[in-house]
């Protein structure tokens, strides 16, 4: 009976390790596995008293390749060449007759149809705009009367070419003999003018082109206007804002930025549609070369040079395009675009800066 106790108190004790082995197994497979993961985590950006210390790669012996665009290159060199044919036919073929451009670009007659074309731009522009602007309100309002007459206008002036409309209100005294003002349909009469003294080839001129224009203009700022999110004028009503100071205020500020780019091709669309005024005889800048170039038979060189002057005005305006739409987009950029002066002055201070660098090594 004893060997039997002793038997058993042996495989007792023999059991009670192989229990306490077991239970610190888990233990040290655990710590094993946060070890290794602590040195696995710690070289990608653990810090280091985490896991162990890492390693850093040395990139010193790497070489930086830049990246390689063939076809720009080739696209490059093919634009390169194609200026440069076009430059060489323009400098080295005498039919372009540069001596007779730099003769009649500054004539006395040829300024003179420049200044007028300047006065029917002016002129035309303005008023187109401000019929436009008056039919866009007419055209958003409630009423269906103003929307109508808006829609019906834009629609007639658009469907019909501008010559066209020159020649019918220079040949108005057809129809009409004399315009008058005064009380309808009664005698009373406060003003009256024959139609062929009143509209001359400048006021046929005119009226065309700002009819015309204000069709057009209508729609640029009706568009301009509708591109405003409705939740704004909707937050400003809310917070009281009177309505005259949410059009002025809220609404033109971000429907200019809609409205400037078209708003200027349109412009210089018009600085070359006086061109058509041509037809009346009337002495701006193209009519102007017609008459110099059929009397001296230089077509081609009279051509250049108001061709050249169309340029020069064209090219004024897409500078003050530049910078008026600069100006409205303070509110949607963070940063307001460098100018080509401010560019210019950033690059030779970048480069004085570094010569200067230089030769102090």
């Amino acid at each position: 009976m004893s060997s039997a106790a002793t038997t058993a108190a042996q495989s007792t004790t023999s059991a009670q390790p192989a229990q306490s082995t077991a239970g610190r197994a888990p233990a040290a497979a655990d710590s094993r596995a946060t070890a290794a993961g602590a040195v696995s985590s710690g070289s990608g950006g653990v810090p280091p008293e985490v896991g162990t210390a890492r390693v850093a790669t040395d990139y010193s012996s790497y070489r930086v390749v830049a990246a390689r665009h063939p076809w720009r290159w080739v696209g490059t060199a093919v634009v390169a060449l194609g200026v440069f044919a076009l430059a060489w036919s323009l400098a080295t073929n005498p039919r372009w007759e540069w001596g007779v451009v730099a003769q009649w670009f500054t004539a006395q007659s040829v300024i003179n149809g420049l200044l007028e074309t300047l006065k029917l731009t002016a002129i035309s522009g303005i008023l187109g705009f401000v019929l436009g602007f008056i039919l866009a309100l007419m055209r958003l309002s409630a009423s269906p009367l103003l929307v109508s007459v808006s829609w019906t206008f834009s629609w007639i002036f658009r469907s019909t070419p501008l010559l066209v409309q020159m020649l019918l209100w220079y040949n108005l005294g057809y129809l009409y003999e004399k315009i008058s003002l005064g009380i309808p349909f009664t005698d009373v009469r406060f003003f009256e003018v024959q139609t062929t003294t009143l509209i001359s080839q400048f006021a046929a001129a005119v009226l065309g082109l700002t009819l015309n224009q204000a069709a057009y203009s209508a729609e640029i700022i009706r568009g301009g206007i509708l591109s405003v999110d409705q939740g704004q004028l909707e937050a400003a009503a809310a917070l009281g804002i009177p309505a005259w100071r949410r059009s002025t205020r809220i609404v033109l500020p971000q429907a200019m930025r809609a409205i400037l780019p078209t708003a200027f091709n349109e412009i210089i669309g018009l600085v070359k549609g006086t061109s058509i005024v041509y037809v009346l005889a009337y002495s701006e800048l193209f009519y102007t070369v017609q008459v110099i170039y059929n009397r001296t038979q230089q077509v081609l060189p009279l051509l250049l040079v108001a061709t050249l002057w169309y340029v020069v005005i064209t090219s004024v305006l897409s500078v003050f395009q530049y910078y008026i739409e600069r100006h409205y987009s303070r509110g949607a950029v963070r940063n307001l675009p460098l100018t080509p002066l401010q560019k210019a002055r950033k690059f030779f201070a970048t480069h004085a800066v570094a010569n200067t660098a230089r030769n102090a090594r």
